[in-house]
């Protein structure tokens, strides 16, 4: 296997545990950010693919990196390319997500929060940051922006867990919150989790939850309105699936929201961003625009 298309998974948009570009956003919004998934995913298959060794998954990864800066032919690159071209935007978001993927093809355990956060850095802020510079959105939001979207990142760490393990020794649970509980990374690779795993799941789901509440200041001071319920569906699906990993066993079963309570949750999240946004004093900045 040389090339990123023979290593893409099949997967897309559909598959997330939450909206990307829904039709929540502007249309004129919708072609870079779908663009920028793309690209994303691409990648995200490279350093996911267990056929292919860590230097083959680098070698990619360079690939779609020179492709995006316009030295090089990468169709999974081409794209955004053009997209942030004809947009002025600089390729600052994706190169850094470019990194996190290369650390997923050499890093497998992380040492305690601190390590995790760092690699949620590159793995999960920049693609808020991304959207919120498509939206032409103030960078005084990118802290709350930050917090959600590493909890969005842990959550599927969480839910994940034992996949990642079992096909890629791959362990973002950090080994200090294993130790404090007397869980060993080996307990990943059962079919269900032993309490001590299930006390350090938990944990980490509590410190989601914590994320999510600093994240919460994001939705009201988003400026465009679309955004903004695209945001409230995103913060309600995740508070959600934070609840979930609290009683649920990620080893057992797959911890995720079938078709029905996904728009259920989700529509309830965005009508209440729209909902707060009628109520506010003051005229809206923004809009609803087509």
């Amino acid at each position: 296997m040389t090339t990123v298309d023979q290593a893409l998974s099949g997967k897309g948009a559909r598959d997330e545990n939450f909206p990307v570009a829904s039709r929540l956003i502007s249309a004129k919004r919708r072609p870079v950010i779908l663009a920028f998934y793309r690209f994303v995913r691409a990648a995200d298959d490279v350093a996911d693919n267990p056929g292919l060794s860590a230097d083959q998954k680098l070698t990619l990864l360079d690939r779609l990196e020179s492709a995006l800066l316009g030295r090089g032919d990468e169709p999974s690159a081409e794209p955004l390319r053009r997209q942030l071209a004809e947009r002025g935007l600089g390729p600052k978001h994706a190169l850094d997500l470019l990194s996190a993927f290369r650390l997923d093809a050499t890093k497998r355990r992380y040492a305690d929060l601190a390590e995790l956060t760092a690699y949620c850095r590159l793995s999960a802020m920049p693609v808020g940051r991304f959207v919120l510079d498509v939206h032409g959105e103030a960078h005084s939001l990118w802290p709350a922006s930050d917090a959600l979207c590493a909890a969005l990142q842990v959550i599927n760490h969480l839910q994940d867990c034992g996949d990642d393990y079992r096909r890629l020794d791959r362990v973002y649970l950090p080994l200090r919150i294993l130790g404090v509980h007397g869980a060993g990374v080996e307990m990943l690779g059962e079919r269900c989790a032993p309490p001590a795993l299930r006390d350090a799941i938990v944990e980490l789901a509590d410190y989601c939850a914590t994320l999510l509440d600093q994240g919460a200041a994001l939705t009201p001071r988003i400026a465009d309105a679309r955004l903004a319920a695209e945001i409230g569906a995103i913060h309600a699906l995740a508070r959600r699936l934070t609840e979930m990993l609290r009683r649920r066993d990620p080893l057992r079963e797959r911890v995720a929201l079938d078709k029905a309570a996904f728009l259920w949750v989700g529509g309830r999240g965005a009508a209440r961003a729209l909902a707060g946004r009628l109520l506010r004093p003051g005229p809206m900045r923004r809009r609803l625009a087509p």
